[in-house]
């Protein structure tokens, strides 16, 4: 069941989703995420992109696609803070009940906004950001979604886009499936934790999706736990 990816949707696929168990939900993922090292993924990316890309001390505007409970976005602005990089960052899901969770979550940053939106609809594929961040995002998508999405986003960043996503591999499988079953108390959770890794990449499909969509300047690193760390630079 390794071979190829699978086409079973996740749980947290359903955008209508909305109850006490989706709260529970974000709530373990933004756990698993931290001590997993997840974050770090995102955040040493956002350094390699600052030190190629100097801002002189203007604030970078960052996207977070399927930002969830807003995790990532409270880590890249504590992170930016502690480095005194300035930014203004934006949260974005297409989910009502994620999008109003979230907001509530970030309400003590006053550089973040969190807003509504389909990435594949043209009002925001007119929107342009520095940074954009796929954190645990693109193996929701179908390979050729992914590939019209990959470029899009190239076109979108200013200075790069950020891909933090799963090593699809028994060992992260076997490894998630067993932590959740008797860690967590989230249905939701021990159902989508192991599905992700299997609808997650090897890297020859990751090769494969960035040469479909046109895309040659890019960094592809493995990282610790099952992490693939994937920058798109923009064609400067």
């Amino acid at each position: 069941m390794f071979e190829q990816r699978s086409e079973e949707p996740e749980l947290m696929d359903d955008l209508h989703l909305s109850n006490e168990a989706l709260h529970k939900n974000l709530e373990e993922l933004a756990f698993i995420n931290k001590w997993l090292g997840g974050n770090a993924v995102v955040t040493d990316a956002l350094h390699t992109i600052i030190q190629k890309y100097p801002s002189k001390n203007q604030a970078l505007n960052i996207a977070d696609l399927g930002c969830g409970g807003g995790d990532i976005l409270r880590q890249v602005a504590n992170w930016a803070r502690k480095k005194q990089q300035p930014i203004s960052l934006t949260g974005i899901d297409a989910n009502a009940f994620m999008v109003q969770y979230t907001r509530q979550q970030c309400a003590a940053y006053n550089n973040i906004k969190v807003l509504q939106e389909n990435i594949f609809a043209p009002t925001f594929k007119q929107k342009q950001f520095d940074v954009i961040i796929c954190s645990l995002f693109c193996h929701h998508f179908t390979t050729q979604e992914l590939i019209s999405l990959f470029s899009q986003l190239q076109q979108q960043a200013r200075l790069a886009v950020i891909v933090n996503d799963i090593h699809r591999h028994p060992l992260a499988y076997y490894s998630i499936k067993w932590l959740t079953q008797v860690f967590s108390g989230s249905y939701l959770v021990k159902n989508d934790a192991p599905l992700s890794v299997l609808r997650a990449f090897r890297k020859s499909e990751i090769q494969h999706i960035l040469a479909a969509a046109g895309i040659t300047n890019f960094s592809l690193q493995w990282q610790w736990a099952f992490r693939w760390r994937l920058v798109i630079y923009k064609n400067l």
